[in-house]
């Protein structure tokens, strides 16, 4: 019996596949829990349908994805702090303080997404990315002054 997955079914496929199930297995598992329906000429046409709607969404997605990444691209940020000896800051510059600076430019940035393996504690420059979607990245400089 042919089955169109409804999501993902562990050891069976993943959502939208047309896989072939004993029948038992789709009559008294799968379509009960909503995991599948039949695969017969109308919910096909569906499906079709529907893998277009999810394409055209994913396209746009990663359109305006890259339209923010172009913005962010080579943007300078630039912080002052107060400084000790030896370039040394009194507290960090976070992700928190990155999002504030971006937030200041009319950019939103999501601070989680700022590749920062650990809080700035000197002055200087730094290129840092960050993630705007799964595949989608931006670079961008960070200047950390002395006030």
């Amino acid at each position: 019996m042919d089955v169109i997955l409804r999501d993902d079914v562990e050891h069976l496929g993943e959502m939208g596949d047309v896989v072939r199930v004993r029948p038992g297995h789709a009559r008294n598992y799968l379509i009960p829990r909503g995991l599948a329906v039949l695969a017969d000429s109308k919910n096909l046409v569906s499906l079709a349908h529907e893998k277009r709607l999810v394409e055209d969404r994913r396209a746009r997605k990663r359109k305006a994805a890259v339209a923010e990444a172009d913005r962010i691209e080579g943007l300078v940020l630039e912080t002052k702090v107060r400084a000790g000896d030896e370039d040394k800051l009194f507290g960090s510059v976070t992700n928190m303080d990155i999002e504030k600076l971006f937030a200041a430019q009319g950019v939103e940035v999501d601070r989680r997404r700022i590749d920062l393996q650990d809080p700035i504690k000197k002055l200087g420059t730094y290129r840092l990315t960050v993630g705007i979607e799964q595949d989608v990245k931006a670079t961008f400089t960070l200047k950390v002054l002395s006030e």
